[in-house]
């Protein structure tokens, strides 16, 4: 049985699972930089838990994330969300995807550098926009163009997400192709 040449191999991915195992992995970045995606395929080859934490949010408020926002405004959300982000962070070690704008809370952004090692997913406006295009369910992009308001998120957050510890590309190649990005960089991590 052959491996695929683009795999890492079992024992990398090994001592990648090694060098992380007491801390979680938590990615970052604009919506559509395939955070959940990426973050499930990555648990998955590291053998550990994946949670999004917009999920998690809607389990425990009851509501989705659209109808949180319109009920209680986004500062009602993310205090909701850094609450959420913070059980999560205190349990054992997992790969977990954030909303875009959970980094960009000071108070979550510091608990996020503190308690995990945190990846920045960056993508060209052009791959977000044909990403999110996808799905309707984002409460910021409601009655606006997509690139327009993702090319502000980028001039306002894309420096905030730089404090992350790690930048990896989100092209608009396979996300597999980012998965493998991650595993290479992990090897090489030292915290």
């Amino acid at each position: 049985m052959s491996r695929n040449p683009k795999s890492p191999s079992p024992n990398s991915t090994s001592a990648v699972a090694a060098a992380i195992r007491d801390r979680s992995i938590v990615l970052v970045g604009l919506m559509g930089s395939g955070k959940s995606t990426v973050g499930r395929r990555l648990a998955g080859r590291l053998g550990m838990r994946f949670a999004d934490a917009d999920d998690e949010i809607e389990r425990a408020a009851d509501m989705t994330i659209a109808d949180i926002f319109e009920r209680f405004g986004e500062a009602h959300f993310r205090d909701g969300e850094r609450r959420v982000i913070a059980r999560l962070l205190a349990g054992k070690p997992m790969v977990l995807a954030t909303g875009g704008g959970a980094f960009i809370n000071e108070e979550t952004r510091a608990l996020i550098l503190r308690d995990s090692l945190c990846i920045w997913l960056d993508a060209d406006i052009a791959t977000l926009v044909e990403r999110v295009g996808r799905r309707s369910h984002r409460p910021l992009l409601k009655n606006r163009d997509p690139g327009e308001v993702l090319g502000e998120l980028a001039a306002i957050r894309n420096p905030i997400y730089a404090e992350a510890h790690l930048r990896i590309s989100s092209a608009s190649t396979p996300h597999d192709d980012t998965v493998r990005c991650i595993l290479e960089a992990l090897s090489q991590w030292n915290s």
